[in-house]
């Protein structure tokens, strides 16, 4: 009786990115002992992970070149790329399977690391489940890049992100913003999308160009000197800072931050990026104390009464040449730090001309407590502050009641204090003069924080007592209406269409 053959063993071998040295000792041995070794190459007949593996290859093995279809020009399959490779992979990996039926060991090459954007991982999917299957890392490309170029790329917290080239310029420029440290790679026919992303995040000065890592013909330079077409083997990446561990920046520069209401959830890739790269921070303890220290950064707390203070120390870091991110909770032009700092800056005249001041815009306290119950300012509204710091109550009240008169909804913004506990029930009373008790009304505090209570009530029922200053308060138009939930709070929502006889009652 016969015996049935036993199957051979699947390899995914990484190769590393280039130089034979660089192979593992463990990618090596399995390469000299394999009965067959696969390889992808090109249409012209070369093959890079097969030139990296030839020192180690036996002349008595089977080689299986697996040759694209495709590489740089355009497919022909009548389902487009994407299916012209899926045949492709497809057609390799019964060829592969076929030798390990007849009992050899396989050895699959693949540059870099095998499940690093590597192409092994495709005939990984189609075999693993049917072949015992081991999986040889190896040096990838990115580690290579760094190497060469003698140029860390991450330290201590420093997160490092990967991306493909392929990415639209848009999308690519967004995570190269919210990224400590990056690196770009699958360059060739994507460079100059990935030119425009760099150029978009302010980042084409820090970044370096790295072609064909660890062979004879690499190049490293800077990205800036880099002109016309590159090769597909080659990548671009941006350290995490420089390397006295202070973030690189631009001199003389103050940006406005908006954190948004609450955690890092609530903000924005732009506003991540600029407080990553600022070299002082400046703001409210509890502001500064959401942003994760970095090492490099000097931060400046003060009190929250002390804004113009904050603006002149601003202004007076980026006048010494610093890069500046003043924090504001929510967005910094709503009641916030902007309009502090932009005053501070006309006072100072010729003394800060040259200091470049830009808004970096955050999630609003409003627009987080409306998402809460749905929709209240779905339509026209008004935002209005009842605190009477900077302004009297009786222009507060003025246009509390032409907010009410026009039935526009209503934000209201530091609707009480542990000292101001008057202003709320004044501002009941002036929008009782158009509006019906039964208005609805959205009381929300601490939207996103560990105390975030939201109740939906109405303008009789409003619990003026329990607002504080962490308190957002959204007043409905005589249109905003309130949809039960089953057992979830009640939706609210202004319709977008407005009656055409509304006189501002119902």
């Amino acid at each position: 009786m016969e015996t049935a053959q036993a199957a051979g063993k699947l390899f995914g071998v990484g190769v590393g990115p280039g130089d034979p040295e660089l192979m593992t000792i463990k990618a090596r041995r399995v390469v000299e002992a394999a009965d067959v070794v696969a390889y992808p190459g090109a249409r012209h007949g070369r093959s890079v992970a097969r030139a990296v593996a030839e020192p180690y290859l036996r002349h008595d093995q089977i080689e299986l070149p697996m040759t694209y279809p495709v590489t740089t020009e355009e497919s022909t399959h009548p389902g487009g790329y994407e299916a012209d490779l899926s045949e492709f992979y497809d057609r390799c990996a019964e060829e592969v399977a076929e030798h390990l039926d007849a009992g050899r060991d396989v050895a699959i090459l693949c540059v870099g690391d095998p499940f690093f954007y590597g192409s092994y991982m495709y005939l990984h999917e189609r075999l693993a489940h049917r072949y015992e299957t081991e999986v040889v890392p190896g040096v990838t490309s990115v580690s290579a890049a760094s190497a060469v170029a003698g140029t860390p790329l991450v330290r201590r917290e420093d997160v490092l992100t990967v991306l493909p080239g392929t990415l639209s310029p848009e999308v690519l420029a967004a995570r190269l913003q919210t990224a400590d440290a990056s690196a770009v790679i699958k360059l060739g026919r994507t460079f100059g999308n990935v030119r425009d992303a760099l150029e978009r995040a302010g980042l084409t000065d820090r970044a370096v160009y790295v072609e064909r890592a660890t062979l004879p013909s690499q190049r490293v330079e800077p990205f800036t000197g880099v002109e016309g077409k590159v090769p597909y083997m080659s990548l671009v990446f941006v350290p995490a800072g420089r390397a006295d561990g202070r973030p690189l920046a631009r001199a003389g520069e103050v940006a406005i931050v908006g954190l948004g209401p609450a955690g890092p959830e609530w903000l924005t890739p732009e506003a991540q990026a600029t407080l990553s790269a600022a070299q002082e921070l400046v703001g409210y303890g509890p502001y500064l104390d959401r942003v994760p220290v970095r090492p490099g950064q000097r931060r400046h707390p003060s009190d929250n009464r002390r804004e113009a203070e904050r603006a002149t120390q601003a202004l007076a870091l980026a006048a010494d040449g610093a890069r500046v991110a003043v924090l504001s909770s929510g967005d910094p032009g709503i009641f916030a730090m902007a309009s502090a700092l932009l005053e501070a800056l006309e006072d100072g005249g010729a003394e800060h001309a040259d200091i470049d001041v830009r808004v970096v815009p955050g999630l609003s306290a409003m627009q987080a407590a409306a998402a809460r119950v749905g929709a209240p300012l779905g339509h026209d509204f008004c935002v209005i502050s009842l605190s009477d710091n900077l302004k009297p109550w009786e222009v507060i009240e003025r246009r509390l009641d032409a907010a009410g008169a026009a039935d526009l909804a209503l934000a209201i913004y530091n609707p009480a204090s542990r000292t101001r506990r008057d202003q709320l029930e004044g501002a009941r009373e002036v929008m009782l003069r158009h509006r019906v008790p039964e208005t609805p009304v959205v009381v929300a505090r601490d939207v996103g924080g560990p105390d975030e209570a939201v109740a939906v009530t109405t303008l009789a029922g409003l619990p003026a007592a329990a607002v504080d200053m962490r308190t957002l308060v959204i007043v409905g138009s005589s249109t905003t209406r309130v949809i039960e939930n089953g057992g979830g709070p009640p939706r609210v929502y202004t319709p977008r269409r407005y009656p055409a006889q509304a006189d501002g009652r119902r």
